[in-house]
């Protein structure tokens, strides 16, 4: 999966999580003040996510850095996806 499937991807997650679309997603948009996700969001967005991308999350792995911004989160997949995928 390309960074391009994976904003897709993740687009798509938000616009389900929000219950509103999100027409344009801009790597430097902030999950938490642009977007408006708060912290029962992001566990269900990562729930949708895991379905959407098939992505195995480990909580360990998590700090508040990964949902600072879209390209933040969209680095987390995309290092997620690859670890998966050499395993």
């Amino acid at each position: 999966m390309d960074r391009a499937e994976i904003l897709v991807g993740l687009r798509s997650s938000l616009s389900e999580v929000l219950n509103r679309e999100v027409p344009e997603l801009r790597e430097d948009a902030r999950l938490f003040e642009d977007l408006a996700l708060d912290s029962t969001s992001v566990i269900e967005l990562l729930m949708v996510l895991e379905d959407t991308v098939g992505l195995e999350i480990d909580p360990e792995e998590l700090g508040p850095a990964v949902f600072s911004t879209v390209a933040s989160l969209g680095d987390y997949i995309e290092a997620a996806l690859a670890k998966t995928a050499k395993a």
